[in-house]
């Protein structure tokens, strides 16, 4: 008997012609099977078991809804699915399987040996893992490894995008760049696992700050940055103030001491509603000006470019 953590086949057979009592034999494979017979069933264990692996068996021709119900359920997951068809009528199936696409999956005939069963399942989970392991090697790729905000080369990519974007729709955008205040006396005064877990929850901070639309980054050991789409000045300012709070009451004992660290941001930022800056290297030059007038302040604080006077006199002249 397969141990209760072994991998898990889910056998959808909805079209109720013994195929789960058919493969019964490939517990022997050290992997436990569960069946269900309806579609809301199997949507229901593909959200509580998270298979290893789907096999089904669709009860419309080609299974497009049932694959459809699938590939929706499985999300960004990596689930191999092996779609039993029919030799007479397969091209059905082979079509509704590309919804399925990019992950692995692959077809067999309904009467194929149980032999034939174990080695597509065999190749599915190999391809599986390979796609997995590319999967994790492209996020590690462009997201930081403490914050899992976008890297600098990656976050400059999606800004330029976004800009553009902006630019040919007439839309609203904001940079925000973030610095924290102070942060070298940080790494100075204490142990470098507690500068480490004060970028962990900034990182934090920011994260739980992005809508599904928004982009974060950390742009340097620490400095943060996030892009706020579709967001005029007002609404950009109310997250800005509200990341500098969140930011502030962080501040206190962290792991490693118990003395008082002291933390805060210097925030500055820059809008634009599609038409009135000629450049992305423009807003964020507006924006990087606004944050190293917030530091030259003394920190912990945030301004809009527009407000500083060196740009109302740009503005002046321009106007």
């Amino acid at each position: 008997m397969p141990a209760p953590d072994a991998p898990l086949i889910l056998i959808c057979d909805h079209r109720g012609e013994g195929l789960s009592e058919a493969l019964r034999p490939l517990s022997s494979l050290e992997m436990r099977i569960e069946t269900t017979t309806r579609l809301a069933q199997t949507r229901q264990q593909l959200v509580r078991q998270q298979p290893a692996l789907v096999i089904i068996d669709p009860l419309s021709r080609g299974g497009v809804v049932e694959l459809e119900v699938l590939a929706a359920a499985r999300g960004n997951a990596v689930l191999p699915v092996l779609v039993v068809t029919t030799p007479d009528d397969p091209l059905p199936a082979l079509i509704a399987a590309r919804t399925l696409d990019p992950g692995p999956w692959d077809l067999i005939y309904n009467h194929a040996p149980l032999e034939e069963f174990a080695m597509r399942i065999e190749g599915l989970r190999r391809r599986a893992a390979h796609q997995k392991e590319l999967d994790e090697m492209r996020y590690a790729a462009v997201h930081d490894d403490r914050t899992s905000l976008l890297r600098p080369m990656a976050f400059d990519l999606r800004l330029g995008e976004h800009f553009s974007a902006a630019q040919r729709h007439h839309l609203d955008l904001a940079l925000v760049l973030i610095d924290l205040d102070k942060f070298g006396n940080v790494n100075k005064l204490f142990d470098h696992t507690v500068g480490d877990a004060v970028i962990e929850v900034v990182g934090s901070v920011v994260r739980d700050n992005l809508r599904t639309e928004d982009v974060g980054g950390r742009i340097g050991g620490d400095e943060f940055a996030v892009l706020l789409p579709y967001t005029p000045r007002v609404h950009a300012a109310r997250v800005v103030g509200r990341l500098r709070e969140e930011i502030e009451v962080l501040s206190g004992p962290y792991p490693g001491t118990d003395r008082r660290v002291e933390i805060s941001a210097s925030i500055g930022f820059e809008t634009f509603d599609g038409e009135d800056i000629e450049s992305v290297e423009a807003l964020r030059r507006h924006a990087e000006i606004a944050l190293r007038r917030c530091k030259e302040g003394g920190g912990n604080r945030a301004i809009y470019y527009r407000q500083l006077p060196e740009a109302q006199m740009r503005r002046s002249r321009e106007g």
